[in-house]
Order: structure tokens, then C-alpha cells, then sequence
């Protein structure tokens, strides 16, 4: 969004084509650049920047997705429980480089939206001006399950995001520009959609299926060479798949609960559910929108940009409606996260401005691009406040714990790495990871885990290791019956407790309670 608030401040910018990704717009007219600091990639990784100096400025906590993240990505696998793989090998990757840190989960996290601002741009420019494709990107961030809930705590959905737009930006412009690289990449980044997220299965068959139904995308997507998408995709798919076939009901068990499937059909219930996650998703941009441009959205009919990407647009979309309907209808799905809408429709803002092409020329796009302005320093800003708001509001969150003081009171207790860290929950053995780099941590909470069994087998694999263990609650967390649970793998523990002020809270809030046991190496328990 600043890209876009920027190229239209700065008049001339608007005309600056992204040359990039794979010499994607080779086929398009580049202006030159009068100044390396004029090009709009630089502006985009100025504000992904940003956003990962804020997110390490204001806490060393870790929130829920990022303390997962920083649990699973201990080790490589080929499955992490309900989730795909693809966002922890990243994950993994960047932690070999910086190490397992909040600076390393906000690199990452931040990077990939980035990426996909920048791939829905090159979707929007196989169809629109630059002016247009920018509106097209800033969008995105006017989604809130993507603009500002990625901002505050996800992983995957901002993944599965990304390879959205690339999958939609490769079939553009394959329609366009048919080559056997641009198959492989189709197949590259559908691949890769599935080992970001399993609901992109869905963004896939609807596509596809639209896409065929269209004579000009169907000629195209027959072209020379068509057969190396679906080879690449299985090839890069199939050791996931392995592995998911012989781990079906845990991948499934988790998301299967998320979505509240009643044997008895309340259809009301999941109809309004259903829509609100629809308003929720477009709500704030169709305003928004309708703020900037006015009666302009339907004055009069007009020609579309591509006439057979607008039909591929709206009959994937009708698919996608009638898909979301029989989840409910036939399935019994009565709960919608806000989340699962981003891949689905996030397609929405391009096809919208692909329809009315005349609006790149429309001056009050003034609107638009101040509206985005505004928005974009306003995420940074609440963004960076959000841990005083949150304690002003007398809600402490995980970023107002203080990990840092928390570790230095563990270490003069004692605590020695390396070690094992038994958390109540996985945020506060993740946050606790992130200041012991050197230690193995894992959340035994409950209901998810059988806690005697759980502590049991980290005890015996830190015995077998040599090494001391660490377990810690959190007493604003959890199951108060947790630590006699523990008890019962470990009967001798003993547990000393550490009180310390929450961060960026007022003085009246009442402090941080921490319950732990240190047991290390050098004396075995009982």
C-alpha cells in the first residue's frame, strides 16, 4: 500500500512498470527510472522494513502463530500436524541464518507479504495500466483477514496468499504469453499453494474449472508444453502426500473441529456465519472503493479489460459461492474463520477494477490512493501500539509479557542450557525458545496433549540427552489443575514461582506470575 500512496504522490511514478520476477513484464514498456530510489520495489521492501522493526521493537513475546512456528521449526519434517510444511521449512531456513528470534519470524512473515503485494501487481498488469495494477495491490491491504490480521499474528494465510496471486498472475499470463516456462511456473506455484495451506485445493479446482470453460483460456492452457504444470506440481507435492496419506486424521482432525460440523443442519446459523465472513473479507474494500469512485462503479456499461478474463473471474467465483453453499448446506459447516475467505477471494479487488478499466483515467482515483495512504500509516502505527492498548484496556496479551526479564530470573535462579523446556502452552515454550536458542522446547498444554504423558517422554528424552529441564505455566493460561497433572509423571516436583510486571502496562495492573520446576542434569529426579 505505501507503493501504491507513493506512486500516485509523486505523479510521474505512476507510470513505472515493476521489471522483476522473472522478467515478467518483458512484454510491456518500461519507462526508465530516473533514480534507483524511484523504483517501487524499493518502497515495498521499505514498509515490509518497517513493519519488522516495530514487530521487534515492541516485545520479545512471542503471539500464537509465531510461537507455533517457533516450536515446529526445531526440526524439518514432512508434516506439522493440521498444517502444511512449506511455511516451517521457510521458517527453518531463516532461523539457520538469524536464529530462532522474533527478528527472524517477522523477516519472514513480512517478506512473504510483500511478495504478495508485489504478485498481485504483476496479475493486475497482464490486464490493467500501472496506475490500475497499483490500486489492485493496495487493495489487499484493505482485506482485514490479510491487510491487518496478518500484521498482528499469521503464518500460513499470508503463504497461501501469496501463492494465490502467483497462481493467478501465471495464468494470465499464460493466456497471453503461452511458453513452456510459464507452465512450469503455473505448476511450481500451485504446488507450492498446497504445501502452504490445504483449503488452496479449492482455489485450484475453481480455477482451472473456469478457466476451461472459457474457449480462449482453454486454447491456452493447452498450448505447447501444457503437460509440465501437472508434472511439476505432483513432483513437488508428492512427498507431502505421502505423508499425508498416512497421517490423514491428524492433518484433518483440527480444521474438521474449526469448522463446527453439526449432524443436525443449522442452516441458519451457517448462512449468517458464511456471510459474515464475507463482509468481513470485502466489506472495508467495497466501501472504501465506493468512497473513492462514486456512481463511476456502475454509470454505464463499459468494455472490460480482457473480456475472457472477466469470465473467468466470475465463474470462478460462482463456483467458489456455490462450493461455500454446499458447505453448508450439504456438509452441516456452521463456523467460518475470517482467514479462509483470503485465498478464495482475494481475487475480488482485480476482477472488480478489471471490469471497468475506464476507472485508471478517473481523477478522483485521488481518493483511493489517499485512502490507502492513510490506511497504511495507520497499520504501522496501531500495529506498534497494540501492547500499550491492549494493557490501557486492562487486557494483557502475550506481547506485554516480559520474556526478557522472565529468562534473566529463570537464569539467576539457576536454569542452565543446553536443556528442555516443558511449557503449559506452546506460546509460553515458544517465547521461552526464542531466549534459550541453544535448548529444545515443546508446549504439553492442555486439552491438546495427555500432560503426564507428555512431560513423562520429555523427561526421559532430556535424561537420555544429559540434560537439565525447565517446566514453566503462566497463571493468566491454562488449566489450573496443570501442574497436579504433572505431579503425576513426576511426583517430587517442586514449584517456586516468579512474579514480574507486565510490559507497557500501568502500575495498578497486577503482575506476571510464572510457576516452574529446574531439575538439572547433574541431579537426577526421582
Amino acid at each position: 500500500m505505501c507503493l501504491v500512496c507513493l506512486l500516485q504522490l509523486r505523479g510521474r511514478l505512476g507510470d513505472i512498470v515493476l521489471a522483476c520476477l522473472m522478467n515478467a513484464t518483458a512484454a510491456l514498456p518500461a519507462p526508465k527510472l530516473s533514480s534507483p530510489v524511484a523504483h517501487p520495489l524499493i518502497w515495498l521492501l521499505a514498509l515490509a522494513a518497517a513493519h519488522v522493526a516495530v514487530r521487534v521493537a515492541i516485545s520479545p513475546s512471542l503471539k500464537w502463530d509465531e510461537a507455533e512456528q517457533m516450536l515446529w521449526s526445531q526440526q524439518l519434517s514432512l508434516g506439522y500436524g493440521a498444517q502444511p510444511p512449506l511455511y516451517t521449512w521457510l521458517q527453518w531456513g531463516v532461523n539457520q541464518i538469524l536464529g530462532p528470534s522474533v527478528l527472524a519470524l517477522s523477516l519472514l512473515k513480512h517478506s512473504l507479504l510483500a511478495l504478495t503485494y508485489a504478485l498481485m501487481w504483476l496479475a493486475a498488469r497482464e490486464l490493467l495500466g500501472p496506475r490500475g495494477a497499483w490500486w489492485v495491490a493496495a487493495s489487499l491491504m484493505l482485506l482485514p483477514p490479510l491487510g491487518w490480521y496478518s500484521i498482528r499474528d499469521q503464518t500460513h494465510t499470508i503463504l497461501v496468499a501469496a501463492t494465490t496471486c502467483g497462481a493467478w498472475w501465471m495464468l494470465l499470463r499464460i493466456v497471453r504469453r503461452p511458453s513452456p516456462w510459464n507452465f512450469v511456473g503455473l505448476g511450481l506455484v500451485c504446488a507450492l499453494g498446497m504445501l502452504a495451506k490445504y483449503s488452496f485445493a479449492m482455489v485450484i479446482v475453481a480455477m482451472l474449472l473456469a478457466a476451461l470453460s472459457v474457449p480462449t483460456v482453454r486454447r491456452a492452457l493447452f498450448a505447447r508444453g501444457w503437460w509440465w504444470a501437472p508434472i511439476v506440481g505432483v513432483l513437488v507435492v508428492l512427498p507431502h502426500g505421502l505423508w499425508l496419506l498416512s497421517h490423514l486424521g491428524e492433518a484433518t482432525t483440527g480444521t474438521l473441529r474449526k469448522m463446527d460440523i453439526q449432524t443436525q443442519h443449522h442452516f441458519g446459523k451457517g448462512l449468517l456465519d458464511l456471510l459474515n465472513m464475507v463482509a468481513g473479507m470485502l466489506g472495508a474494500w467495497a466501501l472504501i472503493a465506493w468512497l473513492a469512485f462514486g456512481k463511476a462503479w456502475w454509470r454505464r456499461p463499459v468494455t472490460p479489460a480482457a473480456p475472457w478474463a472477466q469470465q473467468v473471474f466470475v465463474r470462478y467465483l460462482a463456483l467458489i459461492a456455490l462450493a461455500l453453499l454446499g458447505m453448508v448446506l450439504v456438509a452441516g459447516v456452521t463456523n467460518f474463520k475470517g482467514r479462509w475467505a483470503v485465498p478464495l477471494l482475494c481475487v475480488v479487488p482485480l476482477a472488480a477494477f478489471a471490469a471497468r478499466p475506464e476507472l485508471e483515467f478517473d481523477p478522483r482515483g485521488k481518493r483511493f490512493t489517499a485512502i490507502a495512504l492513510f490506511m497504511m500509516a495507520l497499520m504501522l502505527v496501531v500495529g506498534g501500539l497494540r501492547p500499550w492498548i491492549s494493557a490501557l484496556r486492562g487486557h494483557t496479551d502475550e506481547l506485554n509479557h516480559p520474556a526478557a526479564a522472565l529468562s534473566a530470573a529463570l537464569r539467576s535462579a539457576g536454569v542452565r542450557e543446553p536443556m528442555t523446556i516443558i511449557g503449559a502452552d506452546h506460546m509460553i515454550a515458544g517465547t521461552l525458545r526464542a531466549q534459550f536458542v541453544h535448548s529444545h522446547a515443546v508446549g504439553c498444554g492442555y486439552p491438546e496433549t495427555d500432560v503426564a504423558a507428555c512431560v513423562a517422554a520429555q523427561v526421559r528424552q532430556a535424561r537420555a540427552a544429559g540434560q537439565g529441564w525447565l517446566i514453566l505455566s503462566r497463571d493468566d493460561r491454562g488449566d489450573p489443575r496443570w501442574w497436579d497433572m504433572v505431579q503425576e509423571a513426576l511426583p517430587d516436583v517442586t514449584v517456586q514461582t516468579i512474579q514480574l510486571p507486565f510490559r507497557m502496562a500501568p502500575p495498578s495492573t497486577p503482575p506476571a506470575t510464572y510457576r516452574y520446576h529446574w531439575q538439572p542434569a547433574s541431579e537426577p529426579a526421582s
